[in-house]
């Protein structure tokens, strides 16, 4: 039996550039964070005692004979993508909901990915891991995604990823003073908008538009770098990260009509209303959770604005899918 646990991710900014078909034109960057929210999958073999063949339960139980039974598309994609011929039995378990815009569905396919390899007796890199998700969604599976989550999710931290036009990619850890991480950290605040979004459709509506939309993905690159800028200057106050999250934000609502709703845009005017410095939608956008930065002093009436949303505090994360438990004879 083998346990991975798998970081989601907070995207800070640059998101939109690390669509395939934006950086293999004009390189793309991103500048984000795992969060010490997982994923975790429990995979091992399944003695041949049963009718069905794997057992894969998540929000739903599936119990199937062949590998083009399963409906999860990822486990299936996986699956064929490794070979699996050997009955499985996987369960799913995360801490945050799914369709959140916390890269959830990249944590997944990273961290099953990952069981697999240990089950063969494989140790894997993260860099490989990394590839590997990205050509299971992007190709085997074929969503409209982009492809900073698995690259997030399979090495974690504080990073710089820098896409480049021949597929290749640069992890680069920030580094800070625990001072100015503790400050940064301090003047975050994560809620949940209550309601999910299926990100494909919303993520097509902006890849769809990207050759329209050349100013603002450019100059939402250059905000990983103004970002990084501010946070590896002490002299500079930290709020001024804040302004260019609220900056960012307004640029992201321009890729795709499908970004913000009347909802989102209320949430967001009451938190501003109540003492937020800026903040935005995470993930594709159209709902999930909101990224909200404030100082610390006006949590408790940002709290108080949007007390019918559900607040999550969390910490920064940098260990990356790991293996936490591995049983190689246990069934």
């Amino acid at each position: 039996m083998i346990i991975t646990r798998t970081p989601f991710r907070i995207s800070f900014f640059g998101g939109g550039t690390d669509y395939p078909g934006w950086y293999r034109e004009h390189g793309g960057a991103v500048l984000a964070t795992t969060i010490d929210k997982y994923c975790y999958i429990t995979c091992r073999r399944l003695p041949p005692f049963f009718e069905h063949k794997h057992r894969i339960v998540y929000s739903h139980i599936e119990n199937v004979c062949n590998n083009h039974e399963i409906e999860h598309p990822a486990v299936r994609a996986v699956f064929n993508w490794a070979n699996v011929f050997d009955g499985l039995e996987v369960h799913h378990d995360g801490d945050l909901p799914a369709r959140s815009g916390l890269g959830s569905s990249s944590s997944f396919t990273v961290g099953l990915a990952h069981a697999l390899y240990g089950l063969r007796g494989q140790m894997v890199s993260q860099h490989t891991l990394a590839k590997d998700a990205i050509h299971i969604e992007q190709n085997l599976i074929g969503e409209n995604v982009g492809s900073q989550d698995q690259i997030s999710a399979a090495y974690g931290g504080f990073n710089r990823i820098d896409f480049h036009q021949d597929d290749s990619f640069d992890v680069s850890p920030i580094i800070l003073s625990r001072y100015r991480l503790e400050e940064l950290h301090d003047h975050l605040m994560l809620c949940f908008t209550g309601f999910s979004r299926i990100a494909d459709a919303i993520a097509k509506s902006k890849i769809d538009n990207l050759k329209n939309r050349e100013t603002e993905l450019n100059r939402m690159r250059e905000m990983v770098d103004e970002g990084i800028a501010i946070l590896t200057d002490s002299h500079v106050s930290i709020d001024e990260f804040g302004k260019l999250i609220d900056l960012s934000w307004k640029y992201k609502r321009s890729l795709s009509d499908q970004v913000s709703t009347p909802e989102i845009d209320q949430i967001y005017d009451e938190a501003m209303r109540a003492g937020a410095i800026g903040g935005k939608i995470l993930g594709a956008g159209g709902g999930g959770f909101m990224l909200l930065f404030a100082k610390p002093e006006k949590h408790a009436a940002i709290r108080e604005r949007l007390k019918n949303l559900v607040h999550v505090s969390f910490n920064f994360d940098d260990s990356g899918s790991r293996v936490v438990l591995y049983q190689p004879n246990g069934l």
